[in-house]
């Protein structure tokens, strides 16, 4: 459904070092820096980020999440731990099973320009 997904950052240097080691642990290589993004792009889309072409701040959306998608619960929690240690803040619940009959073993970060993410992995 999606060709690819750019969110803003106003640190472009620490964007890529972030997304080069929590992305790193799904198995996709370290960012392309093309002068004010970086790109990082795999067999299913792109993922990637910018600084805003119109010289304001960046700034991240209030309800918004981008998920990104684990193989197995060891790799949700490889990519929680790469975040924290990269400089992303854990938020909600800690890693794992989400309660009813979705099969979300999940985990969230805020990155250090505020942007929510996840790692999800479906085990139904």
């Amino acid at each position: 459904m999606f060709s690819h997904i750019m969110m803003g950052t106003n640190d472009l240097d620490r964007a890529k070092s972030f997304y080069d080691k929590v992305l790193g642990t799904l198995d996709i290589p370290p960012a392309v820096v093309d002068r004010h993004r970086i790109f990082y792009r795999t067999k299913t889309g792109v993922f990637s980020l910018s600084l805003p072409i119109n010289g304001e701040l960046a700034t991240c959306a209030n309800g918004s999440t981008i998920g990104f998608a684990c193989s197995s619960p060891e790799q949700v929690h490889a990519w929680h731990e790469a975040g924290l240690a990269a400089g992303g803040t854990s938020i909600e619940d800690p890693p794992g099973l989400r309660e009813g009959p979705s099969g979300f073993y999940l985990a969230y970060l805020r990155d250090p320009d505020g942007n929510k993410i996840c790692a999800l992995h479906r085990t139904a």
